[in-house]
C-alpha cells in the first residue's frame, strides 16, 4: 500500500527547501486510537516530511533522482496530530551530492511544531528505477497546482 501524504507543494527553491501540506481526514485508514482520540502515528508524520524531502530532490534534479531514506539522526514529536488538521512540512537540504543528501525539517499545524527531524540521510537513486518518469512529472504538476492528485 502506498501512502501519499502530500496534497500540495506550496513553494520550493531548488537544492534548498520545500514547503508542502497535507489536509488530514477522519476517513483515512491510518489513525491510531489513543486516550485523547484518534491520532496520526508518529511514523506517518515523519513519512510526510520525508515525502516532502524526496519531492524537493526530484524537483531539484528535473525528476532524475529520488531520495531513498537511509537514516534519521533525530526526530521528536511534540504533540499529537488529530483528524482534520492541516500538516505543513518544511524540509531543508543541509548537504547534497550526486549520491546522497542530508536534510532537516519540521512539521507544523497552525504554526505549532508537531515534529522536528534532523540528519535525515537519503541515498539518491535513479528515479526511473522506482516509477515511470511520465507519472512522476504528472504528479509533480498536480502537486504544484496543475490539477487533482489521484
Amino acid at each position: 500500500m502506498r501512502f501519499h501524504l502530500i496534497d500540495r507543494i506550496e513553494s520550493w527553491t531548488p537544492r534548498e527547501h520545500i514547503t508542502a501540506r497535507k489536509v488530514t481526514s477522519v476517513d483515512e485508514d491510518y489513525w491510531q486510537d489513543t486516550d485523547g482520540g484518534p491520532a496520526l502515528p508518529f511514523g506517518l508524520a515523519l513519512e510526510a516530511l520525508c515525502q516532502s524531502a524526496t519531492w524537493l530532490i526530484m524537483l531539484s534534479t528535473d525528476h532524475t533522482l529520488r531520495a531513498a531514506l537511509l537514516a534519521v539522526g533525530d526526530a521528536t514529536a511534540t504533540r499529537a496530530v488529530r483528524p482534520g488538521e492541516v500538516l505543513r512540512m518544511e524540509a531543508r537540504i543541509e548537504s547534497m551530492t550526486d549520491e546522497a543528501a542530508i536534510l532537516d525539517g519540521t512539521v507544523t499545524v497552525d504554526g505549532e511544531t508537531v515534529l522536528e527531524a534532523s540528519g535525515i540521510l537519503c541515498a539518491l537513486i535513479d528515479a526511473e528505477r522506482l516509477d515511470d518518469p511520465a507519472n512522476t512529472a504528472r504528479m509533480a504538476r498536480q502537486l504544484q497546482g496543475g490539477g487533482p492528485v489521484g
